[in-house]
């Protein structure tokens, strides 16, 4: 199996995975190049699992020392891998600096799924996520995005080639909107990774301007964490709501479907019980989503250590997607994939070199509650 050049290199030079086809384009005009070298690099990357400069055959023997002198391509490493009795893998991602991510691999019989992180921690709070409680550092670059994807294909192989992307791993990625933009792209770009818009799905708690943006400059499935029919209880579960409430989030949800082919939109609902999963929050969900072609995806709430939530019982969560259904809005009940591990939905939690000192008051505050 082929490696990633990861030898010493000089913090100076550019890493090339970095750049989608645009960013290529103008790299190279930079440095007096035509704009087709940028095709012909991606397909020595992504194609052919090329990166020695020196077995670039069709670039000029100039060219190849350049970038040999100049960049680099560097993806982040697997440190370490959990196997669930499913068949989920949960790779830990060393990002340096004290940090690692989590990524999560779902192997089905059509299909394999690859859950991406796109921050180191998050910098939102959702209370009912495990990967909030930890904090946030900083942002991915779109190579340790893209590298996630690469270090993925090379695991598993051929066979298990990954089909569909979603960007749920930490971090919420329209706060890192320029990485994660350039990095779907290339998950998308036909000599790259070649995955159809709508196989590679972003997920997003709800800021409200970077949707619009997206809409603008990114064609891919969107699907909305939303957990609550009502602004008081979604402004304590998703705290992000308080600055952009469901109202507000509604007509970015309505721009989206009016400009994607797709014609609706994805809603995630996490079931914790006695919060938000009664029959009368599930009637206000279908008044709230009258107007809103969509598709509802009930998720089983995944414990983690000292949450609070517990998750609904079966019969609860049966009775509130019959309440969906019945309004004629399509409901799935997520099947849990990877919970023996921690890879389920909201469990990811990586090792976060915490600058927010999130983690840090949690603890200062179950310590005077236990007092």
């Amino acid at each position: 199996m082929q490696k990633f050049v990861t030898v010493s290199v000089n913090k100076e030079k550019i890493n090339l995975l970095n750049f989608d086809r645009k960013g290529l384009q103008a790299f190279f005009a930079e440095i007096g190049e035509k704009p087709f070298r940028a095709t012909q690099l991606i397909k020595w990357i992504y194609q052919e699992r090329e990166y020695d400069f020196d077995q670039m055959t069709n670039l000029s023997k100039s060219l190849r020392a350049y970038l040999k002198e100049h960049c680099c391509i560097i993806a982040p490493d697997i440190i370490f891998e959990q196997v669930a009795s499913d068949g989920t893998r949960k790779w830990v991602v060393e990002m340096g600096g004290g940090n690692k991510v989590e990524a999560v691999y779902i192997p089905e019989e059509n299909r394999a799924t690859l859950c991406v992180s796109s921050q180191v921690g998050c910098v939102l709070a959702c209370t009912f996520c495990s990967t909030a409680q930890q904090g946030f550092n900083r942002n991915l670059s779109t190579a340790e995005i893209i590298g996630q994807l690469m270090a993925a294909n090379e695991r598993v192989g051929e066979q298990g080639r990954v089909t569909n992307v979603v960007m749920m791993g930490m971090g919420e990625p329209l706060l890192n909107f320029d990485s994660v933009v350039s990095a779907m792209n290339l998950m998308t770009e036909d000599f790259a990774f070649g995955l159809s818009k709508r196989r590679v799905t972003l997920s997003t708690s709800g800021v409200v301007p970077a949707m619009y943006r997206l809409t603008e400059v990114c064609d891919v499935s969107m699907a909305v964490s939303l957990h609550a029919p009502t602004d008081a209880v979604r402004d304590i579960l998703v705290p992000i709501n308080q600055k952009y409430p469901l109202k507000e989030l509604m007509a970015a949800c309505q721009k989206y479907i009016a400009t994607s082919p797709r014609g609706f939109i994805t809603f995630e609902y996490v079931m914790l019980d006695g919060v938000n999963d009664s029959l009368a929050d599930a009637r206000a969900l279908v008044k709230l989503l009258k107007n809103v072609p969509s598709k509802m995806n009930l998720i089983p709430f995944n414990p983690f250590p000292n949450t609070k939530y517990t998750c609904s019982s079966k019969e609860v969560i049966d009775r509130f997607r019959d309440v969906l259904y019945k309004a004629g809005i399509v409901t799935t009940v997520r099947k849990t994939r990877g919970e023996d591990i921690d890879a389920a939905c909201g469990q990811l939690v990586g090792k976060v070199n915490d600058k927010s000192r999130r983690a840090e008051r949690l603890i200062r505050l179950e310590a005077q509650h236990a007092k």
